[in-house]
């Protein structure tokens, strides 16, 4: 059973990213606020879902969220900040998008660069307590994974439309015989 709100303010936000542990591709994050009542049967971390109700789940989400976001930190990013950083970077973005501003952070993960003005608070294994972080893993995946399915269809040997970047066996043949693309994360160790 997901928790409502660790604060009880009603426009405290969840964050979460998605894409930490690739070889390819941005690292995506997305921004929450959820209404009270707000409680789909089947929301829980994205990761522990299946692609199906991801996609029931986030069209519910993005209907009756109070505000949503999701951004983005790109290779490049990645490779200049890393990608604890860029992952900071890319659910600063998120927050800096919502239309309604959140008074409190609820921030998967045990670090985070804090925000300038917001307070936050870091909840390890967030998205599988409190609704508003889980709704933010599944924002994150699914648009995540949608990104990387377009970008497959660019660079089709890679298998970027089922593994989204992930180093899986595949996708390191695919690199071990044609070179990485623009998209790799050059800082990690793709082979």
């Amino acid at each position: 059973m997901l928790h409502v709100s660790y604060t009880g303010q009603p426009l405290e936000a969840g964050l979460d990213e998605a894409g930490r542990g690739c070889l390819a591709g941005p690292v995506f994050a997305a921004a929450v606020i959820l209404p009270p009542d707000f409680a789909p049967h089947y929301l829980n971390d994205s990761k522990k879902m299946t692609a199906r109700r991801r996609e029931l789940v986030r069209a519910e989400i993005c209907r009756e969220a109070v505000a949503w976001a999701v951004a983005e930190a790109s290779p490049a990013e990645i490779a200049s900040i890393n990608i604890a950083q860029a992952s900071y970077l890319a659910m600063h973005r998120a927050v800096a998008q919502l239309s309604v501003m959140p008074t409190h952070l609820l921030v998967d993960g045990n670090r985070f660069r804090a925000h300038a003005t917001l307070p936050h608070t870091c909840i390890i294994g967030g998205d599988g307590l409190y609704r508003s972080i889980a709704a933010a893993s599944v924002l994150a995946k699914t648009f995540r994974d949608e990104r990387m399915a377009e970008l497959a269809a660019q660079h089709p040997h890679y298998g970027w439309e089922q593994n989204a970047g992930y180093p899986t066996a595949l996708h390191r043949a695919a690199i071990r015989e044609l070179g990485p693309t623009e998209h790799h994360r050059m800082g990690f160790r793709l082979l």
